[in-house]
Parts: C-alpha cells; structure tokens; sequence
C-alpha cells in the first residue's frame, strides 16, 4: 500500500543536488503545495526537468526566483522571465528542448529505451554535439532518455494504492515523469480507498507512485 504522507515529510526527501521531475503545464497539473514545502526548506543546486518555468508567483517558478535550481532542462521558459535573466547572466544553465522531445525523452526513459530518433533539430543548433543517423535516406538525431532521482506530479484522483486518475489537460506530463524516477511523490487533491477508482479510469497505476500526499488546493 502507497504511504500517505505531509508533504513537508516529502521535501525532506529531496536532498540539494539531486535531479528532479516537475509535472505541470503553465502551472495546470502542478504540485503546488509540495512546491511551496520545497521553497520553504530551501533546496538548493537541484536539476529540474519540466515542461517549462512556470510564472514568477506560480509552480515551479517559485523556485526559480529562489535561485533553486543549478540546471533546467525545458521546453518553454517566456512565461517567466527571471528563467531568462538567469540563463543570459549564467547564474542557472538552461537547456531549451523541444516539446515533443522532451515528452519523448522522459518516455523513454520510463520505458527502459536507449533514446529517440527525431527528426527535430537538424539543421539547427539543437543537433550541435549530437549524433545524427540516417535511415532510409531521411536525417534524425539520437535524443538519449531523461530519468530523474525524484518525480512531484499531480494528479485529481489517487486510491491509498497510488493508483492515480487526471483531470483534463493537468494530466500532461504528470503520467510520463511517474514512469522516468527512482522515487515518485504523487500530490493528490482527492484520496479515496482502494477500489473507489474504476480500474478503467486509471492512467497511472499504483506500481509507479511511492508516496501520496494531499492537495491544499485543486487546479
């Protein structure tokens, strides 16, 4: 059975350095309330993988105005802009990767892969220092997989087996980083006993999440 926990027990379990998953999109399907314990204890040179930087008052870019991060792998980052001062005066190195790889990367990883073969990025800067491969007279360069120490997703819906059901578009990424960690903490809004959950309705199972804890606030 999945342990219920506070979720400043859960920020305890991030210690500075490691490398972190962040479910969200513009801050839908984000875990706020285990965002807010991370600001509060001020973690620190943590590696964040995300789909973006959030807003400067919102997700995980709280914790970019707390200069938390060291690195941030990222699809978008307009939306704060602290994340691009950061980058311009190398105070955080930012890595911009487009969206579908990214997805893909995190995918891969979760599923064991060795990488991706996309045909994104050449032709451009994205494929400086990467290998490219040719299949069938067609160019695509190898994305290695993205796993992570830790992955904070958010989801409507989790029974105390840690099944997990989404809402809507705050389901995005949320189900794809619960598959790339070593140890996934599902912030959940709504927590009911096992087999109140349809098996239909899960998209994530149980066997992913390690750690539930409760929402203070839906989105």
């Amino acid at each position: 059975m999945t342990k219920l926990l506070s979720a400043q027990d859960a920020a305890e379990m991030i210690q500075d350095g490691m490398t972190v998953m962040i479910g969200g999109f513009i801050g839908s399907g984000t875990p706020e309330t285990l965002i807010d314990e991370l600001v509060a204890k001020k973690a620190k040179s943590l590696t964040l993988i995300a789909n973006d930087t959030g807003m400067p008052d919102r997700g995980v870019g709280k914790m970019v105005m707390a200069k938390q991060f060291k690195k941030i792998f990222a699809s978008h980052i307009g939306t704060n802009p602290e994340t691009g001062r950061q980058l311009n005066t190398r105070e955080t190195e930012v890595k911009l990767v487009p969206q579908g790889t990214l997805a893909e990367q995190i995918r891969s990883g979760g599923a064991g892969l060795g990488g991706i073969l996309t045909p994104t990025g050449i032709g451009t800067i994205v494929a400086d220092g990467k290998q490219v491969i040719e299949i069938d007279g067609r160019s695509f360069l190898l994305e290695t997989p993205l796993r992570a120490d830790v992955a904070l997703i958010k989801a409507h819906k989790g029974d105390r087996s840690g099944n997990l059901v989404y809402r809507g578009t705050s389901r995005n990424f949320n189900p794809l980083m619960a598959m790339a960690a070593d140890l996934v903490i599902a912030e959940v809004e709504e927590i009911v006993e096992i087999g109140e959950i349809d098996p239909d309705h899960v998209i994530t199972p149980g066997i992913f999440v390690d750690f539930l804890v409760s929402s203070k606030g839906g989105n």
